[in-house]
């Protein structure tokens, strides 16, 4: 009784209400809807099967549209086999999705029933709508056969109904399913689940997904619907945060879709693709992809125009492509360095400043080239103003530091750069101080220089950091100092200073671990015509250390041991 109920709906309304696809009236469909929607799935596969060649029937009586009508028809005749098929697995009266995709088959055999129907009549509103209406309806044909495929070939519903062991497990499996199969709305509708089970644990979902679901999300970026794209690049833009997720992501393609959202897509999409690209781009394979794949431009338009999140991605983004050496040339030929000076300088976010800092000190470490452009584009002044006003400043001495040697020091000293240094030195982190250190063992190449860092204040400073927990900063104090000592009157300031002497004695010690030896060598063997020093290094134990150095051939080793010998000697016999 039910089956016939619901033919005798279409009788009686395919005839009279359908003019075009999009006029199907709403209150029939609904009428049909509310059928289907409460019968099983053997019911359903019953009427898809009549309907069918109702379908099939109405179809060959059709006069017009020849061609289109054709390729329906032989469409149509492999529908009976595709529902046969997913009638044999035997998970298929188990599964909603099997109801589902029957449900989806009605409706287009309804389609391809009322579409008949007008084209025999005559009855459409004009023939180019009627061909665009015929091949929407094809594809719709497409797309059934294509998710009968991947219901019965893939394993997807006894995956969903064996592998789940609690319920959201279930559901969020299923989910995950319909992203792959139906029409755009039922995949938005299954988005919006994934996204709230996200919300809840992220973990539920990363757990179960499985690489056809990552195909299937890249996939979804590319739809014609805006709010489809919106709704998976804030999927994957979560994803992304799962590292064992990174390589699917990669190797499924997501980059290509991802750039061009950054560069033609809605705000929200262009954030979470933004979002999306900082995180995966923190691998070096995928940094120098994203470059391949002509990211670089539309990073660069959205740190120019973008709110102040999308702003400090996008800066992070470009950050982590400048870490890769091989692309710094491809990314300063696109416009970076003037880019991220003008960050430096006005960026929105204390991110987006540090980022652009960061930025340069990577393009900076190893290209003169590149060296000169940052010179010539301003680089040092935005650099020296953002240490006045910014935390933290570890970047923007590092980048500093790389720069000192392609200006002269007439600029750096009338462009203040030593006061910003002894501050750093005084208040900046470990890091920023040790970029300092070397900045100051860069720049004091003239006696003039180190007659203004000594006077600045910087040795005190540096004996500070010889007491570093870091053995890396123990070095490069120990150098500073080591730099300044030529001279004579940064001798004197290092030979009052007791607490120097004790530190630098320390670092003899003789371990391979110890790369500050041959510095501290160097700075004592420089004080080391004060009696009250040589007599000093001797009671902190130096003579021991020395006969250690002096053996594995650490150069002044031998000379300052020959030095407090002959002091310790004339000690001996002063004493008698």
């Amino acid at each position: 009784m039910f089956y016939s109920d619901l033919h005798l709906w279409l009788l009686l309304y395919s005839s009279s209400f359908f003019v075009g696809v999009s006029g199907i009236l709403i209150m029939v469909e609904d009428k049909i809807d509310a059928l289907v929607d409460i019968q099983s799935a053997e019911e359903l596969l019953l009427n898809a099967q009549d309907l069918v060649l109702i379908a099939l029937h109405r179809a060959r009586e059709v006069k017009g549209f020849s061609a289109r009508w054709k390729t329906i028809i032989t469409k149509l005749e492999l529908v009976p086999a595709c529902l046969s098929d997913l009638s044999s697995h035997p998970y298929f009266s188990k599964n909603t999705l099997c109801n589902e995709y029957l449900q989806a088959n009605l409706k287009t055999l309804n389609e391809a029933i009322a579409l008949a129907e007008m084209c025999g009549k005559e009855n459409y509103r004009g023939r180019l709508q009627m061909q665009s209406d015929l091949d929407a309806l094809s594809g719709k044909l497409d797309m059934n056969f294509r998710d009968c495929g991947l219901l019965i070939k893939t394993g997807i519903l006894g995956e969903v109904a064996v592998n789940s062991r609690t319920e959201l497990e279930f559901s969020t499996r299923e989910l995950l399913t319909r992203l792959q199969i139906g029409h755009l709305e039922a995949k938005h509708k299954a988005l919006d689940g994934v996204l709230e089970i996200m919300q809840e644990d992220i973990k539920k979902v990363s757990e179960v997904l499985g690489r056809s679901n990552i195909a299937a999300l890249v996939h979804l970026l590319t739809a014609t619907s805006q709010r489809i794209r919106e709704k998976t690049v804030s999927v994957i833009c979560r994803l992304a945060d799962c590292k064992c997720l990174e390589s699917w992501l990669v190797e499924e393609g997501v980059l290509p879709p991802l750039i061009r959202i950054v560069e033609s897509g809605s705000a929200v999409g262009k954030k979470k693709a933004t979002l999306s690209l900082q995180r995966l781009s923190v691998s070096v394979e995928t940094a120098r992809s994203i470059v391949e794949h002509n990211g670089v431009r539309p990073l660069i338009e959205i740190c120019q125009t973008g709110d102040s999140v999308t702003q400090a991605a996008a800066a992070c983004t470009l950050k982590n492509l400048s870490a890769v050496p091989e692309v710094r040339q491809s990314l300063a030929e696109e416009g970076i360095i003037k880019l991220v000076i003008t960050l430096l300088d006005c960026g929105i976010l204390p991110e987006s400043r540090d980022h652009a800092a960061k930025c340069l000190q990577n393009l900076t470490s190893t290209n003169n080239n590149l060296r000169k452009l940052v010179i010539s584009e301003g680089g040092i002044p935005s650099l020296l103003a953002y240490l006045d006003v910014s935390l933290p400043q570890d970047s923007a001495v590092g980048a500093l530091r790389n720069l000192i040697g392609s200006v002269s020091v007439d600029n750096l000293v009338s462009a203040d750069l030593i006061p910003r240094l002894v501050q750093v030195l005084k208040s900046g982190s470990l890091n920023a101080q040790k970029a300092a250190a070397t900045a100051i063992c860069r720049v004091c190449s003239s006696i003039e220089m180190k007659k203004m860092i000594g006077e600045a204040g910087c040795i005190p400073l540096l004996v500070k950091m010889l007491d570093a927990k870091s053995d890396s900063a123990k070095e490069i104090a120990a150098q500073a100092i080591s730099s300044l000592m030529t001279l004579p009157r940064n001798c004197r300031e290092l030979k009052q200073n007791d607490k120097a002497l004790l530190s630098l004695v320390q670092l003899l010690e003789p371990s391979p671990q110890n790369t500050a030896k041959k510095y501290a060598v160097s700075c004592l063997v420089s004080i080391s015509s004060s009696k009250k020093c040589k007599k000093l290094m001797i009671s902190y134990g130096a003579i021991g250390y020395l006969k250690k150095l002096s053996e594995m051939d650490i150069p002044g080793a031998k000379k300052l041991l020959e030095r407090l010998e002959r002091k310790k000697l004339r000690s001996l016999f002063s004493r008698r």
